[in-house]
């Protein structure tokens, strides 16, 4: 592998997640990323109490990116063989995380939206 290109990159996750995975999960990022720009621009506003339980949320998410990469991969912690393996799974909790905090904060928006104020 001499050039680490775009295609490249979607072969190996497809080659790691498989296909139909691999695919399924860039649909529900999309949808989960629509969702959030729809609810930060019906809002107007960002709820800090929302924002809380997304911030509580991360850890969670960091945990479950991680696991989730090593149960695809059949890896366990005792197979990071140097740093860019650490590296690669600090990324992947950084994402996890931030994916978490994404979600949640969207999923409780969109159940419980603000209350409209009437004039």
């Amino acid at each position: 592998m001499k050039d680490l290109t775009f295609g490249t990159l979607i072969a190996v996750f497809e080659e790691i997640f498989g296909r139909t995975l691999f695919w399924v999960m860039v649909a529900a990022a999309v949808l989960v990323t629509l969702a959030y720009l729809y609810v930060l621009i019906r809002d107007r506003s960002v709820s800090w109490r929302k924002f809380l339980w997304a911030q509580v949320s991360m850890p969670f998410g960091a945990v479950a990116a991680v696991w989730f990469v090593m149960a695809m991969t059949n890896s366990g912690l005792s197979d990071i063989g140097g740093p860019i393996d650490v590296i690669v799974f600090l990324g992947v909790a950084v994402m996890g995380a931030i994916g978490a905090a994404i979600l949640v904060y969207t999923a409780e928006s969109l159940i419980k939206p603000p209350a409209r104020k009437t004039e």
